[in-house]
């Protein structure tokens, strides 16, 4: 098995490999993981008021040789572009995003890049400002999903702005991915899987478990979607074609915040329950195989 990197709000980024914690990165509040395309660098960023981002080299442990403040208020996501020249990082806080350049070795060079955002939403708990959620690297354009203002915010390399894709009023937009020209989006506030391709647009609950839900991550991997639901503490199954139901699956923990796929094995981050759960996937339908690892308050999991 490759090693499973574990950053939350315990004491730090956990490794573990072989089924066995193989070591710790003492770091503050790492709530997201993200791995150069081709260098043995990690980043991660720290969920803080004054958010930072740490770059990491990986040997037999990981050890932190650059460090740049996330230029927002706790940053929730980081992201490398294919290149290895560019990182992102969204800061839920405040709502702005970040670019830095990378240089040869992976560390960060030049001034950042900040993209700031304004506007509301019809929810008055969650959207009384922009709060951005993700950053994603697609076809030349910097993506930012934005929970606060209900949109995909749209950026060119040089920050410039363009018309963002725009989600249905308190849809909260969190986790996001491509697929060619099709989008798929997670909706946190409403509880919704929405697929925009073209002109065309499907929204489905994200669970079909009574009760309220707060869709927090969101992968697709060959025909399928994957979410994880908060709440009814599940990942769901649909078919990336046209949403429809494959299956909805128990975490085996509370909280499901983040999860990974590796081959035939998926892994979920459950977050109160203090567990990241091991799952084999059959016809892509995620199985319980009865390994779980005890780490503290696991937010993200990230393999190496």
């Amino acid at each position: 098995m490759k090693h499973l990197r574990i950053g939350g709000y315990g004491p730090g980024i956990v490794t573990i490999d072989d089924g066995k914690e193989h070591g710790l990165a003492r770091v503050t509040a790492p709530s997201f993981l993200a791995a150069h395309p081709t260098l043995p660098v990690l980043y991660a960023a720290g969920e803080l008021e004054r958010g930072w981002l740490t770059a990491f080299e990986v040997t037999s442990e990981l050890t932190p040789f650059d460090e740049r403040p996330s230029e927002g208020h706790s940053p929730c996501h980081v992201a490398v572009d294919p290149t290895g020249t560019l990182l992102a990082a969204a800061n839920y806080g405040d709502g702005t995003a970040v670019v830095y350049h990378l240089d040869e070795r992976g560390a960060f060079t030049g001034e950042p890049l900040v993209l700031r955002n304004e506007g509301s939403g019809p929810h008055a708990e969650r959207q009384e400002g922009p709060h951005a959620h993700q950053c994603v690297f697609h076809d030349g354009l910097l993506h930012v999903s934005d929970l606060g203002t209900d949109e995909i915010r749209r950026y060119r390399p040089d920050g410039t702005r363009l018309e963002p894709i725009t989600l249905s009023p308190g849809t909260g937009p969190r986790h996001f991915a491509f697929a060619g020209d099709r989008l798929y989006v997670a909706g946190e506030l409403d509880g919704t899987v929405t697929l925009i391709d073209g002109e065309r647009r499907t929204s489905v609950p994200a669970s079909r478990q009574e009760g309220a839900n707060a869709p927090s991550h969101l992968q697709l991997d060959g025909d399928f979607v994957y979410v994880a639901n908060r709440g009814p503490n599940t990942v769901s199954v649909l078919r990336a074609g046209d949403l429809s139901h494959v299956a909805e699956v128990p975490t085996g923990g509370d909280w499901p915040r983040h999860f990974a796929i590796d081959g035939e094995h998926m892994y979920v981050a459950n977050q109160y329950a203090n567990t990241v759960t091991r799952f084999t996937l059959r016809d892509g339908v995620p199985a319980p195989d009865g390994v779980a690892y005890e780490v503290d308050s696991p937010a993200c999991v990230l393999v190496m």
